[in-house]
């Protein structure tokens, strides 16, 4: 039967790839289109409308790669500072696989930085935020006037300045907004912040593009604007809702056999932020006067709708959420989309989750009878 499953699976990795280079030469059609006219067929063999759904989603979704690929591809000297941390290790394996000559500089390495930097085309900075500016301090006197420098940190003004003050070469300050979890840069943003002679890092802009990766180019001083709500206001409500559960004794493992989905997706935000390093999450929340400032605002409106729940006062519970909905309308049609396909996406992740568990205790079970 597995000799039988593994040819199946081969068959169908084959009519996969042929569907996506049909779907590349074809006009763009849409999700829905795609599945309106299997969906009796789907019925007759007993395959769930989710399963192809799934399948139809992931296809269309190589185009953003299939249809962007270099033309050619000049192997460049790179040297990624940090590259065994987290972030550190995704970026020189897409480099490294892309064709690239990739070292790194770790360090108990800086013996070695002459020979490590001093012919690279480029650097990459990934380490911490708090060592940052220390690093690309004492990195600098290393670069030749040509090599590109860049760091990945998610705070930028003060690292690009300090990056045009130490090196007169290429500067460009980037933010991967997304965690070392991912695979690729598929449907992944990274900030760009220009400093100097933007053309150098073309290539490795090219790179992230022919992944699929999106690009938002904006100033320094924008990006750390923006971040306070995309970063610390929304860490530190996760953060501070993570240490009151904790307080409060509330059984994690229990509430999930009672919660829905979106419960569910909020408990793994929680519980992912918490599985990391805490250094990094405390940086983001102190990175700048202007954060803490908005965290502290934050917790009066709490503190002011707390206050409405203790008084009773459902009146003015609701205007609070009128106000506050006519905000949210533009969004409401793309959010439920989105979530939609999330909670259905974990719910078959689940059940499939469920199946090996039960298969994990029958085998566990088998094995004690035989016994």
């Amino acid at each position: 039967m597995q000799a039988k499953l593994r040819k199946i699976d081969h068959n169908l990795i084959k009519l996969l790839g042929e569907r996506i280079s049909i779907l590349s030469k074809l006009k763009p059609l849409s999700v829905q289109e795609q599945l309106s006219d299997v969906t009796s067929l789907l019925a007759k063999f007993g395959v769930p409308d989710s399963v192809w759904e799934n399948i139809v989603i992931s296809c269309v979704a190589t185009l953003n790669t299939v249809c962007t690929s270099p033309d050619s591809l000049k192997p460049r000297r790179v040297t990624v500072v940090g590259g065994r941390g987290a972030m550190g290790q995704f970026f020189t394996q897409q480099l490294f696989v892309a064709g690239h000559d990739v070292s790194i500089l770790e360090k108990d390495d800086w013996n070695y930085a002459s020979s490590l930097l001093a012919e690279a085309e480029l650097v990459l900075v990934c380490v911490p935020t708090e060592f940052t500016l220390d690093v690309i301090r004492n990195l600098s006197k290393y670069l030749a006037p040509t090599t590109a420098l860049a760091d990945i940190t998610s705070i930028k003004t003060p690292i690009v300045q300090v990056m045009l003050e130490h090196h007169a070469g290429p500067v460009m300050g980037l933010h991967p907004m997304f965690g070392p979890g991912v695979k690729s840069f598929l449907s992944q943003k990274i900030v760009v912040c220009p400093g100097r002679e933007y053309n150098a890092f073309q290539w490795l802009l090219d790179l992230v593009e022919s992944k699929g990766g999106k690009l938002i180019v904006c100033t320094p001083e924008d990006h750390d604007q923006i971040m306070i709500a995309i970063q610390a206001i929304r860490h530190f409500c996760t953060f501070s809702l993570g240490v009151f559960m904790a307080e409060a004794g509330i059984d994690i493992g229990l509430s999930l056999e009672f919660s829905s989905p979106i419960y569910r997706l909020e408990i793994d935000i929680v519980s992912r932020l918490f599985a990391q390093d805490p250094s990094l999450y405390v940086d983001i929340l102190l990175a700048s006067e202007e954060r803490r400032k908005t965290i502290g605002r934050l917790t009066s409106t709490y503190s002011r709708l707390a206050d409405m729940v203790a008084q009773k006062d459902k009146a003015a519970l609701i205007q609070e959420f009128e106000g506050t909905q006519s905000v949210f309308r533009e969004e409401a049609a793309r959010a439920l989309k989105e979530s939609n396909y999330v909670i259905n996406a974990l719910s078959t992740f689940l059940a499939a989750t469920e199946v090996e568990q039960r298969s994990v205790c029958h085998s566990a079970e088998d094995s004690v009878s035989e016994t």
